[in-house]
């Protein structure tokens, strides 16, 4: 039986969170549990992407932000890094084709020009073929690192102001969001992490200011529309004051 969340019944899409985040936790553990090579939790975590992707979109959520790659991840085997990049490119090449079938764009932030030319030239193609779907936006976060992304973000609006683009004393957060790589991504309303680890990960500090943290004890191959459907419906329980009574 599917579960249908809460404002799918009663079809109330005020507190329908906007934007969902999601760290996707535990693809090497849940192969090792298996006796399995861990990339071959990368394949299983692909097939959750595709299932969460859809699932997202009949729920109606605008926009959703995969961490796919940080900038740590290079730091492992060059194996898996290798086979990683692959499936990525194996990925997106679908996705041109799905995306744009059922209205989707692509987007994708973090220092991408560290990624293999392939991957990157298909992740170019991916995102000039689906720039004018409407139906939702999904931003993969590749090679990303939330500090990495501030220190930029500081280093030009220093830039800026030693060129005279900018008035110091006219700096404010708005100011600030606008060097980020998600200045034109609403805020995520709601962070998902699997696999059950109770940290960030250098993952959207910024952005995650006032969003609504859940962690899932299950691991991201084992993730699915059900385990979405009972998140986005306890959001739409909780008060969010941003600091007010």
């Amino acid at each position: 039986m599917i579960y249908i969340p809460l404002f799918y019944k009663r079809q109330d899409i005020i507190k329908t969170p906007q934007h969902i985040a999601i760290i996707m936790d535990g693809n090497g553990r849940w192969a090792t549990q298996k006796g399995l090579p861990r990339i071959m939790g990368h394949k299983a975590g692909a097939e959750t992407v595709e299932k969460i992707i859809e699932a997202a979109l009949e729920f109606g959520i605008d926009y959703l932000t995969l961490y796919a790659f940080s900038c740590e991840n290079w730091k492992r085997p060059k194996s898996e890094v290798d086979a990683l990049m692959n499936y990525l490119k194996t990925y997106l090449t679908k996705a041109n084709k799905e995306f744009n079938e059922k209205g989707i764009r692509l987007l994708a932030i973090g220092e991408l020009e560290l990624l293999p030319d392939k991957v990157a030239q298909r992740l170019s193609k991916t995102i000039e073929s689906t720039k004018n779907n409407l139906n939702m936006t999904v931003v993969l976060a590749l090679s990303y690192g939330s500090r990495q992304e501030i220190v930029r973000a500081a280093k030009s609006i220093a830039q800026e102001i030693k060129n005279g683009k900018i008035d110091i004393d006219n700096i404010d957060e708005n100011t600030f969001g606008n060097y980020l790589y998600t200045s034109k991504i609403p805020d995520p309303d709601i962070l998902i992490r699997t696999s059950y680890e109770l940290r960030l990960s250098n993952f959207l500090l910024w952005q995650l200011s006032y969003a609504e943290f859940y962690f899932s004890k299950k691991m991201w191959p084992d993730f699915n529309k059900e385990d979405l459907g009972e998140i986005i419906s306890d959001f739409q329980k909780r008060e969010r004051r941003y600091g007010d009574v």
